[in-house]
């Protein structure tokens, strides 16, 4: 298709997409005639794009049209509206116009329908990095694309260490692919262990040192995630995905549910097999103290976005958390 619409969240993933439609799309002797990003500072940056789209490329190879951190998906014009409706159906098979937005597409506006309607649209939005299973399918996709080998359990641990930073995955791998020796050399846990620094497996853990009450495992992991700097409202991400994770499934247990295959559905688990190891992990509490600690977590994300220091902030909710488990 000539219209394509990326957006979400995951820069990284769609930077790459986008040079991979630039390799393939333009002659590298003529990049310079065919390729033009169009940023929001701008002037009538989304006319400008539609002007240029019909503009029939030079040379050989074709033209690519980018407006980068478009908002027509979420406020339009009445005359820019008419501009999409008479352009979009226009574009010459020899141009390919690329929409980018971090914000996902209102679907209530006219000017969303009619992108929809003729563009390729795709999302690229970071996992929660409580979602352990995508995280770990990302990784293999990852690294079937760069012609890696990796064992389950590594698979398992560079997912844990790594999360949903799509730019440090790939940093990773191919740090594993040079220790690995090329291609085709399969990549185990001790490999991982060793040379991947973890930074959500930090939270993950921090999580369970706040289940188990242990105040003082608490606070060196905070210390420790924030001295790799580790946004702290990504940490407050973390912990809340967990504890709903582990708040859903003692509930139902509670309830005597036992079936995993609801109990796994209704607390977001792709994997059902996932819940032999939570149930372990969940048996020395309630679901009384796992939902006492969502509000305390609420209002630490509330006092970290009202400006609150951030290593402070973390280590005092933090003692406050561990207590409800103690």
């Amino acid at each position: 298709m000539t219209v394509i619409l990326y957006w979400g969240d995951d820069d990284f993933a769609i930077a790459k997409a986008v040079s991979t439609i630039q390799a393939a799309a333009i002659d590298p002797a003529w990049v310079s005639f065919n390729f033009e990003k169009i940023t929001p500072d701008r002037e009538d940056a989304a006319i400008n794009a539609l002007d240029s789209a019909m503009t029939p490329p030079f040379g050989m190879g074709k033209r690519l049209v980018w407006l980068a951190d478009t908002t027509l998906m979420q406020q339009c014009s009445e005359q820019l509206l008419a501009e999409l409706e008479r352009t979009l159906p226009q574009v010459p098979a020899t141009t390919i116009l690329l929409l980018t937005s971090k914000n996902k597409p209102d679907g209530r506006l006219k000017s969303t329908k009619i992108i929809q309607k003729y563009a390729n649209v795709q999302e690229f939005s970071l996992i929660p990095p409580w979602k352990t299973e995508e995280l770990s399918q990302r990784v293999q996709i990852v690294a079937k694309e760069l012609g890696l080998k990796l064992t389950s359990d590594a698979i398992q641990l560079l997912a844990e260490s790594v999360g949903n930073n799509t730019r440090q995955l790939y940093l990773e791998l191919d740090k594993l692919q040079l220790f690995a020796g090329g291609e085709g050399q399969q990549i185990d846990r001790s490999m991982v262990n060793s040379l991947v620094v973890a930074n959500t497996q930090n939270s993950l853990q921090l999580a369970a040192a706040i289940r188990q009450g242990d105040v003082g495992t608490a606070l060196q992991l905070i210390a420790e995630l924030i001295d790799r700097n580790e946004p702290a409202l990504k940490i407050v991400a973390t912990l809340v995905g967990q504890f709903r994770t582990w708040l859903w499934v003692k509930m139902l247990i509670e309830a005597g549910e036992k079936d995993d295959r609801v109990i796994a559905t209704a607390a977001g688990l792709g994997n059902p097999k996932r819940l032999f190891f939570i149930k372990q992990e969940l048996q020395a509490t309630t679901a009384d103290r796992l939902a006492a600690s969502l509000p305390k977590l609420l209002d630490l994300e509330f006092n970290l976005k009202r400006g609150g220091e951030a290593t402070a902030t973390l280590q005092i909710h933090a003692i406050e958390l561990c207590q409800i488990f103690r």
